[in-house]
């Protein structure tokens, strides 16, 4: 049989075999698509686009050896028309807008990808950039926000790491009040009730990773 030539070619990096096999029984009920690889670390990745120059990837954030973002990095350094597909668990608006400014062109969540994953391998193969209706509700009520600085990020880091005022202190070699005026200023920003409070929300945001 001659192979359709509006065939996509699809590669799929993911460290969970049964979220992969998922993926390749969805892909399978449609003719138009092709499994043409898979890969569980960010490492691989890289490594199978090369081979395959696949039209679009699906690709993990959190992976071995490679996290997803510095494999994303990697492929359109070195192949600028590669169309990336984020598919992950993560909703926070600065993990995707980290994920966006890497060169991703659809941010997917895992949760809804037996209804919409199809729809977006097509969408991101013409040509267009897609978001999870969940995502861009993150992104649109966290638009205005006051960004937190790079101190204010290694004072949230250090916080939810279970480290007092004093330790991040010591560890960064500041003063203790310039932590507290930090730890003030992620509060309002954040609009966090407390340090616990503002911990959760950094790691939900994507600001803060552990």
């Amino acid at each position: 049989m001659a192979m359709d030539i509006q065939l996509i070619r699809v590669l799929a990096v993911d460290d969970h075999p049964i979220f992969r096999q998922g993926i390749t029984s969805l892909l399978a009920d449609h003719p138009d698509m092709q499994l043409v690889a898979e890969g569980s670390s960010g490492l691989e990745a890289v490594r199978l686009f090369r081979a395959h120059k696949p039209d679009v990837t699906l690709m993990d954030l959190q992976m071995p050896e490679m996290n997803g973002l510095d494999a994303i990095i990697s492929i359109r350094g070195e192949f600028p028309e590669a169309r990336i597909i984020v598919l992950t668990t993560y909703s926070g608006d600065v993990q995707v807008l980290r994920a966006l400014k890497a060169g991703a062109h659809a941010y997917l969540l895992k949760s809804t990808m037996h209804k919409d994953l199809v729809d977006m391998i097509r969408a991101v193969h013409s040509g267009k950039k897609a978001l999870s209706p969940g995502v861009s509700f993150e992104l649109a009520e966290h638009a205005t926000d006051d960004a937190l600085t790079p101190a204010e990020i290694d004072v949230l880091r250090l916080i939810a790491t279970g480290n007092s005022n004093k330790q991040i202190a010591g560890i960064l070699s500041v003063a203790e009040d310039t932590v507290k005026g930090r730890v003030k200023n992620i509060l309002s920003k954040l609009n966090a009730n407390d340090r616990t409070h503002a911990a959760t929300i950094g790691l939900k945001r994507g600001i803060i990773e552990l």
